[in-house]
């Protein structure tokens, strides 16, 4: 049962994105009527996409979401993107040093993807093997299984011998569904009290904090599956 691919999900685990989305997407919500601090956007809607996240607003509040903050939203992410991105620490080195086939599956689109791995040596490291949710198979985003069963066929594995690498309870929720083991992933800014219990509740077997734990981790799993 040694790992077949280990897929990496991008925001906030990456790179630090989901930090600036959420100050976005408080804004615009604050500015529409619906007052939310950044802390709670990443803390209820992290691993939505922003369009989920305005539909599932609308429902709970009643106020009507104007389309424009969809567009809104994109033209304010591409300048912080552009200008504010981080890679999270440690990541590259790690990464590259990853003797398993690897990808990243992820709920952003395509474009995005690369604008922000191009920011380092990420995208050469992954590069060709970067799925868009809403681009590839069923074209469903997260919390649907779809990009992770993408994946698994593209490197003709059984899902159940690969690791995925999530921030969100809804990308944890996907890979459970999709049949493969998850490692969950606290090092972004947009971490808050409690993240790791959502997401060992949500179906991680560990969560780490810190990409050079990863390595362990993943040999520790190889060792676990063998012997159950």
């Amino acid at each position: 049962m040694e790992p077949q691919l280990i897929i990496f999900d991008c925001d906030g685990v990456l790179v630090d994105s989901e930090i600036l989305a959420a100050e976005v997407e408080s804004q615009l919500l604050t500015q529409s009527g619906y007052p939310i601090e950044a802390e709670a956007i990443a803390e209820r809607f992290a691993g939505l996409t922003w369009t989920d996240i305005l539909l599932q607003v609308e429902k709970e509040s009643g106020i009507p979401i104007s389309a424009s903050l969809i567009e809104e939203s994109a033209r304010q992410m591409d300048h912080k993107l552009r200008n504010e991105l981080n890679v999270i620490e440690g990541a590259e080195q790690v990464i590259a040093a990853l003797n398993y086939p690897k990808c990243v599956a992820s709920n952003s689109i395509s474009s995005s993807l690369k604008m922000m791995l191009e920011q380092s040596t990420l995208y050469d490291l992954f590069a060709p093997h970067i799925f868009s949710a809403r681009e590839v198979g069923t074209q469903r985003p997260k919390p649907d299984p779809n990009v992770f069963l993408f994946a698994a066929k593209q490197f003709k594995i059984d899902p159940a011998r690969a690791i995925v690498i999530e921030d969100s309870s809804h990308g944890v929720h996907a890979a459970k569904t999709a049949g493969m083991r998850v490692v969950g992933f606290t090092g972004g800014a947009h971490t808050y009290p409690g993240h790791a219990d959502k997401l060992t509740d949500a179906g991680a077997e560990t969560v780490i904090s810190r990409h050079r734990d990863l390595p362990a981790v993943l040999e520790a799993m190889a060792i676990w599956s063998e012997t159950v």
